[in-house]
């Protein structure tokens, strides 16, 4: 359609790397929502990118477009069976806010354990536009995820949290960017991952603030959870700041399950598996209560059971 056309391609373009140019060239589907003006959806929406083959290599596109003042929440989820071969998903997520715009946007991925997970995306925040972004991963052999959040008018606010859980020889890694182009505006991130096994994650975060865009306040954390001494989480925080009247804070932890909880729970008669159950449910709670679709966040959350008790 003409809507299509003019949107499609103006947030994240070819150029900004090989898997963009990649997916750009050769994606076979997608999803465009497109909220009006002042328009309020009421219910939350729900896709579902489904990618079963061996040896295929699946290409998507998701372009999320909230005008000024409308509100929606959408949650999107990328899966795919255990298959026996190597497979590959490449994929672009364009979003826009408008001003005054509210969008609560959940991606969440279970991809088999032999898939090859590369995206793109990246979201523009106008100017007192609000965007809650929720990231769930529990499947693929390898992600690499590239999510870029720009702030470009005044008083927007970002919030990104994500939760991981590896295990076996899963490499999952995040890049994040906060960019605030504009004055007044707020990024808020928090990551959150579990480990088991030989697997790996790598979170590497940036917030970076523009000359002249005073009065920013940017938030990032990343707390990790090393359930096997042969798992290993890597974490990267970092700041770019070119103003001076900002307040800008990251941290980072790994570590290993608390004693402290764990022997309160066994003391009270629970044993030791399903005490540690109860501490990493606890651990991803807070992000998973943002997953507005009941069953879609119980799935979730039995995944995260499955892995523990493997």
């Amino acid at each position: 359609s003409d809507l299509l056309k003019k949107l499609i391609g103006q947030i994240v373009k070819p150029e900004d790397g090989k898997f963009a140019a990649l997916a750009s060239a050769f994606s076979e589907n997608g999803v465009l929502l497109y909220v009006p003006k002042n328009v309020e959806v009421e219910q939350p929406l729900h896709s579902v990118l489904w990618g079963p083959g061996d040896n295929l290599a699946h290409f998507s596109h998701l372009l999320v477009y909230v005008e000024d003042g409308a509100s929606v929440t959408y949650v999107h989820e990328a899966a795919s069976p255990d298959e026996t071969g190597s497979t590959m998903h490449t994929g672009i997520v364009e979003i826009y806010v408008g001003k005054g715009a509210n969008l609560r946007f959940v991606e969440l991925q279970s991809w088999g354990r032999h898939v090859w997970n590369f995206s793109h995306e990246r979201a523009r925040v106008d100017r007192d536009g609000n965007l809650d972004w929720i990231f769930g991963a529990v499947g693929s052999r390898l992600t690499k995820n590239f999510s870029d959040l720009d702030l470009i008018g005044q008083g927007a606010q970002g919030r990104m949290s994500g939760f991981y859980f590896t295990d076996g020889t899963q490499h999952l890694d995040h890049d994040t960017q906060q960019n605030h182009f504009a004055p007044n505006t707020t990024s808020d991130l928090l990551f959150k991952g579990a480990l088991k096994g030989k697997s790996r994650s790598v979170w590497q975060g940036m917030i970076y603030v523009a000359p002249g865009a005073q009065k920013t306040d940017g938030y990032q954390a990343n707390r990790n959870l090393v359930l096997d001494d042969q798992a290993r989480a890597d974490s990267i925080p970092g700041l770019e700041i070119l103003a001076d009247d900002v307040r800008c804070t990251h941290g980072a932890t790994v570590g290993k399950l608390e004693q402290e909880p764990l022997f309160y729970l066994k003391s009270r008669g629970i044993p030791q598996q399903d005490a540690e159950r109860l501490v990493v449910e606890g651990f991803f709670d807070p992000i998973m209560q943002r997953i507005p679709f009941e069953g879609v966040r119980e799935r979730f959350q039995q995944a995260i059971e499955d892995k523990l008790s493997a």
